[in-house]
């Protein structure tokens, strides 16, 4: 199946509750690649790479996790990068 990449940012509690390492546990499970991090605004950036059916299922890990609490997204879609390998979380 073709591969597809969507840029994410997300508000609300999501900052200091396990957001990113939970976006990595997800992402890793599902073999999805990308990135996540922290803004210095208070909101989580995250660009995902995968089978498009298994991004709802990376999301949904997100919004379980037990102190998240997502109040807005903005998702788009944008260029796969080929050669990208893994999912990782970057740091400021």
């Amino acid at each position: 199946m073709e591969k597809v990449r969507e840029h994410f940012i997300f508000r609300g509690n999501v900052q200091g509750v396990g957001f990113r390492y939970t976006a990595k546990y997800a992402a890793r499970a599902y073999g999805m690649t990308g990135w996540v991090r922290n803004n210095y605004d208070g909101s989580v950036e995250m660009e995902l790479q995968g089978e498009p059916e298994l991004f709802q299922k990376v999301l949904q890990e997100i919004y379980g996790g037990t102190y998240i609490d997502i109040n807005d997204i903005e998702r788009k879609r944008i260029p796969v990068e080929d050669g990208e390998n893994s999912f990782k979380v970057r740091f400021m």
